[in-house]
């Protein structure tokens, strides 16, 4: 697979389909630092112990600004996490219930950027997981070259775990408006986002993804 960035890549938050209603309440997806401290309600995912190391671990492009207090993106659907999910055997997840409640909320990146400039909000991108223990930092979009794009797009990432989950973080908060697609697991998926979509003016292409999925 060609390593050149894509003309336009894409943008990926994973979520608990019973967050979403809060989302569109909220108007926007909040940083693991904010939903500590405001208690929304819905289904935490992730590990606990990668999450508070998050909060804690400051980013190299912005000293004062650290991992949890951005709101996360992977650029590719049927991430690591999602497959952890999928096992749902890691001594380190408590949550147990499997990938098919878990939506994929896309974005486009370069409107993501744009939006942020605009709102002096800050953002960088890595070249690996930002919740390990070192990796790299970049906040100019000539230096997107940095992302290994093959292992970003790998089906089979045995080789390639930490590439394949370079991430977009963005500070504080990530607006329901710039979400522009909607992917989950099956039509019940669909049933249950309809109904939390009811109840917003903006309402994004909600679809069934199953490739984006184990």
């Amino acid at each position: 697979m060609c390593n050149d960035t894509p003309e336009n890549p894409k943008l990926y938050h994973i979520v608990h389909i019973d967050r979403l209603a809060s989302i569109i309440g909220q108007g926007c997806l909040w940083s693991d630092a904010a939903v500590q401290n405001s208690q929304l309600p819905g289904t935490t995912i992730g590990m606990g112990t990668i999450k508070a190391r998050r909060l804690t671990k400051t980013l190299s492009s912005y000293p004062d600004l650290h991992v949890g207090d951005c709101v996360p993106f992977y650029f590719c659907p049927r991430s690591v996490m999602l497959y952890m999910f999928y096992m749902n055997n890691h001594p380190e997840i408590t949550y147990r219930g499997g990938q098919t409640p878990i939506i994929h909320l896309q974005a486009d990146l370069y409107r993501t950027i744009e939006w942020a400039n605009q709102n002096t909000q800050r953002w960088v991108f890595t070249n690996s997981n930002a919740g390990s223990f070192y990796f790299d930092d970049f906040n100019t979009l000539t230096q997107l070259n940095q992302i290994n794009w093959s292992s970003v797009g790998a089906t089979n990432w045995k080789d390639c775990r930490e590439q394949k989950q370079a991430e977009f973080l963005l500070e504080e908060q990530f607006p329901w408006a710039l979400v522009e697609a909607i992917g989950v697991y099956s039509q019940a998926e669909v049933q249950r986002a309809s109904t939390a979509l009811s109840a917003a003016r903006y309402r994004p292409p909600l679809s069934i993804q199953r490739d984006w999925y184990y």
